[in-house]
């Protein structure tokens, strides 16, 4: 078959996704599984090559990160449930201020904070950052709006655990301690900077409070009829439980150790040191699964085993659609693999070119567009290009940052994100075009400027 054909089917293959999502409203799953089951019978691959191609792309990707997925939504599902998030965005604004508070706030979000599901995270911060934007001043809730989007959107696509990032370093074959390291080093900066950025030009007349805003109402804290506190950091009132006083760097000690243990076994292999022991702890599967035990251990002391349970059973809930889109994204880039794209476009490139970042930037973004969905938007787009990395000599690790920078650009109307800002956040469609769909875009466009360099570099 002609190299121009399986473009063309790919192409297609590709466009039909998009398609059978936005137009039809088809599940992403399915629609991802059509569309690898197209390009596997355009490009004669024969139906039994196809077939189990699909089913082997998916258990390969489910092998390399499907218990890293679970164990890292369970942590957060607990974390929950323990309030430590609430209790965290309080230590900061005592910490560090109001002025300085958009910026800890979105660096912890995007750092540390990784193992719980986004729309989770988001519904839990949202709150606790709508009631201190006034504390910070003019332009609060654009500037701590605009905070959120960045380290939510950021958080999942460079950060070990956010699911986008385990999903891109399974299916490129990404060491994750390596991945967690490189992507450390990108956040940090992309995140300042770009919140620095929304900052300026907030304040230098781009946020019209009347028109970008609806009322800011500073919330108190809720109580039942016998002036008991609720909780209602779920989104349904219910009473709050009592609760031993543990201290915050308790109840996040478990997922802070088991990030520890993953960057020392980074750094051990980089080193080329053989401690079997300590790879042994060090493994991210091990050190996730120490994470969850001891944040389940500390969660039965902290609200009791049944709230423990029920937030496991939570976390199961919410874990089953990540790894099912997950796998199935690698099942595309399993046939797309197979039917031979990866030796064409290697034609085309070389080590020392920026040409294949910067393609699966824009690929991703083009993708992101049309689905709005930062994880399906990512893996795809890596998957296309994954099969270029071993021919032209460019690190796998940067093809992961690349599709994760190109899918956080535009997020708009089709993201799930933008509306539960615009509704928590108190701000209207036009306010969150600009904290969202721009401050996100600036953050994509800078890491993806960062990203070039740093292939060259390291």
């Amino acid at each position: 078959m002609s190299d121009l054909w399986i473009v063309i089917n790919t192409v297609v293959a590709v466009l039909a996704v998009v398609v059978f999502i936005v137009r039809f409203h088809f599940n992403p799953v399915i629609s991802l599984v059509l569309g690898a089951a197209y390009l596997g019978l355009a490009t004669k691959l024969g139906v039994g090559t196809t077939v189990d191609t699909i089913t082997g792309g998916f258990g390969e990707i489910m092998a390399e990160v499907g218990l890293l997925i679970a164990f890292g939504v369970l942590m957060g599902s607990v974390l929950q449930e323990m309030s430590a998030i609430q209790r965290l965005v309080g230590t900061l604004l005592r910490t560090f201020g109001p002025k300085r508070l958009p910026y800890a706030l979105s660096l912890t979000i995007a750092t540390l904070l990784q193992s719980i599901f986004l729309d989770v995270l988001l519904v839990i911060s949202a709150p606790l950052a709508r009631n201190l934007a006034p504390k910070i001043g003019k332009y609060g809730t654009a500037r701590m709006a605009t905070a959120l989007a960045i380290a939510l959107e950021c958080g999942i696509v460079f950060m070990v655990p956010g699911v986008a990032t385990l999903a891109l370093a399974g299916l490129l074959g990404v060491p994750l301690g390596k991945m967690m390291i490189y992507g450390l080093i990108l956040i940090v900066p992309v995140v300042v900077l770009s919140v620095a950025i929304m900052s300026f030009v907030f304040r230098h007349g781009w946020w019209n409070e009347e028109k970008d805003e609806q009322q800011i109402i500073v919330v108190p804290e809720p109580a039942d009829s016998e002036g008991e506190p609720l909780d209602t950091g779920g989104g349904v009132a219910q009473k709050v439980r009592t609760e031993k006083q543990t201290k915050l760097l308790v109840l996040l000690s478990p997922l802070l150790l088991a990030l520890v243990l993953i960057a020392i076994g980074a750094v051990l292999e980089v080193a080329e040191i053989s401690v079997p022991v300590v790879e042994f702890i060090a493994s991210p599967v091990i050190a996730l699964l120490i994470g969850l035990v001891g944040t389940c251990l500390i969660g039965r002391y902290h609200v009791g085993q049944a709230r423990v349970e029920k937030a496991l059973a939570r976390g199961f809930a919410e874990s089953g659609q990540i790894l099912i889109l997950t796998g199935v994204g690698g099942s595309l880039a399993a046939v797309i693999n197979e039917a031979g794209l990866g030796g064409i476009l290697g034609q085309y490139f070389t080590a020392s070119t920026a040409a294949p970042l910067l393609m699966v930037w824009v690929i991703a973004a083009a993708l992101h567009i049309a689905v709005g969905s930062v994880t399906i938007s990512a893996i795809t787009s890596a998957g296309i290009l994954a099969p270029v990395a071993p021919l032209i000599g460019l690190d796998p690790v940067f093809i992961a940052l690349a599709a994760g920078a190109g899918s956080l650009f535009a997020v708009h109307v089709t993201s799930n994100t933008f509306w539960l800002l615009q509704s928590l956040m108190g701000q209207s469609t036009r306010g969150t075009l600009k904290t969202c769909s721009v401050g996100v875009s600036v953050a994509s466009v800078i890491a993806i400027a960062l990203i070039v360099p740093m292939s060259w570099i390291l």
